[in-house]
């Protein structure tokens, strides 16, 4: 879902006549994906009743945190990024997630690493790589900066930060009804954006069925369907693991372009899932067989909640 939001996402927002601006397309993604949440939410659910309410009350700054980081923060930085940067850059800082993720847990959670989960955040990286520069390792440092891998640096960052949160922090509230909440204070959280951006006369909606499209399908795949998931794997698997797979994204971006665009993969794509494939089962040696610890150990337990 998350490689298909990179390629629309590029479609939509690059070029000289964009489908749709960044901020736009984050906010109106959000929107259509509240509206559809409105639906599933009491149909998979039920009704919010005065447990869950005193829930969402007592938690708001929480919600707000996990809103502002994932649909206000990563989202957006993203797409204004795919603007001014290549496809290349941007998936390559965004592959650096587990080492974000190892990072921000050992500053700010109290996380300390063990030698395999570095290993194999530098393994699955060599995978990624090898990706993106076609199999041409010297085509790293062919790479230029630009103002939009400073973004998604950024973008990287507030998501690392989101999925420690998510994890030592988590709402008690049923996965669809937390995703709706969160998109609640990620919408409210946007439009101020949004609006900067019409006055800066930088705003762009295209009035057809392509924009439409591209809405629909960035609301339910990449929103619904892929948060969804993320917040069930994190819950059972800690925030590093998820991290990993998600370097599984510019491979099955690959795999996508092949569907779609009939550019066949190469040779250096097995190669390049061998080592992101490995980075992930070396990142685990030495944890529980239940996995939840995902490479990283606690430097003190967390409080009980009472």
């Amino acid at each position: 879902m998350w490689a298909s939001n990179a390629v629309v996402g590029r479609v939509a927002v690059a070029g000289d006549t964009p489908l749709v601006s960044p901020l736009a397309l984050n906010a109106l993604r959000w929107i259509a994906a509240l509206a559809i949440l409105a639906v599933l939410v009491p149909l998979f659910v039920g009704p919010v009743d005065r447990r869950l309410r005193e829930e969402i009350r007592r938690g708001w700054r929480v919600h707000a945190m996990l809103g502002a980081l994932s649909v206000a923060s990563f989202n957006a930085l993203q797409y204004a990024a795919l603007q001014t940067s290549t496809a290349i850059n941007v998936t390559l800082i965004a592959a650096g997630g587990p080492l974000f993720t190892l990072v921000v847990g050992w500053l700010f959670f109290g996380a300390q690493a063990r030698p395999w989960a570095w290993a194999g955040a530098g393994l699955s990286l060599a995978g990624v790589a090898l990706v993106l520069t076609g199999g041409d390792a010297v085509g790293l440092a062919r790479l230029q900066p630009a103002r939009g891998d400073l973004l998604m640096v950024a973008a990287a960052i507030a998501w690392a930060l989101y999925s420690w949160l998510l994890r030592r922090h988590r709402p008690q509230l049923p996965a669809l009804l937390l995703l709706a909440v969160q998109a609640a204070w990620g919408v409210a959280l946007s439009l101020p954006v949004v609006a900067l951006e019409w006055a800066a006369g930088a705003l762009v909606v295209a009035a057809d069925w392509r924009s439409l499209a591209v809405v629909t399908w960035v609301a339910i795949g990449p929103s619904i369907v892929a948060y969804w998931c993320w917040d069930r794997g994190v819950a059972h698997a800690g925030p590093l693991l998820p991290a990993f797979f998600a370097n599984l994204t510019p491979l099955l971006a690959a795999l996508l372009s092949a569907a779609l665009l009939r550019e066949l993969p190469q040779p250096y794509h097995a190669l390049a899932f061998a080592l992101i494939v490995g980075g992930i089962v070396v990142s685990q040696r030495g944890t529980r067989p239940e996995g939840t610890t995902a490479g990283v150990v606690r430097r003190a337990p967390p409080p009980r909640r009472g």
